[in-house]
């Protein structure tokens, strides 16, 4: 397999996928995080994927949008929330990371209230770039047992693509609760 195959945009539900394109994404995806765990695969499931696909079937960018309820003043919102972004490392900068989150962002503007993610260092350039903005008030999460609980590690990390929503970036952000990294 060469570097230049074309590739293939797939927008797909989990269910739409065969499971022959589910084991590319998750592999793709452990390729490109060292951290990778299966609970950050099982974040990306049961939303719609977005899959860069090269014809001899190598996923080499991969970026999925789950639904999630996100808390801000009061209310709770119907949140397109990006998980699983990746590209091939071999193929960084070639413009698949980008074509992924594009059609991603499509998927959120029209059915959800607005965008969130929350990105490695790594990113934070990348998701600026594509005019995402990062949350800049304190982040928490909805546990099951204790209420809202401070998550002071993913203050720097999580950005917003707004759309429509009035948001106010410098006021609490309270994700609900999940296994594994709760933002």
């Amino acid at each position: 397999m060469t570097d230049d195959v074309p590739a293939l945009l797939r927008v797909a539900h989990t269910a739409e996928l065969e499971p022959d394109e589910l084991l590319a994404a998750r592999a793709l995806l452990y390729r490109a995080f060292d951290d990778m765990t299966e609970d950050d695969w099982e974040h990306c499931l049961g939303g719609v994927h977005v899959l860069l696909e090269q014809t001899d079937g190598l996923v080499v960018a991969h970026a999925a949008v789950v639904q999630r309820r996100l808390l801000h003043r009061g209310r709770a919102w119907r949140v397109g929330y990006v998980e699983g972004v990746a590209v091939e490392p071999r193929l960084h900068r070639r413009g698949h990371g980008t074509a992924v989150m594009r059609e991603a962002e499509r998927v959120v503007a029209r059915a959800h209230e607005f965008g969130a993610l929350a990105s490695t260092d790594e990113g934070l350039a990348f998701y600026r770039a594509l005019g995402w903005q990062r949350w800049r008030g304190p982040t928490s999460a909805l546990t099951p047992t204790r209420g809202v609980v401070r998550t002071p590690d993913a203050d720097d990390c999580v950005f917003v693509l707004p759309g429509a929503a009035h948001l106010d970036l410098t006021d609490e952000l309270t994700c609900d609760w999940r296994d594994g990294d709760l933002w």
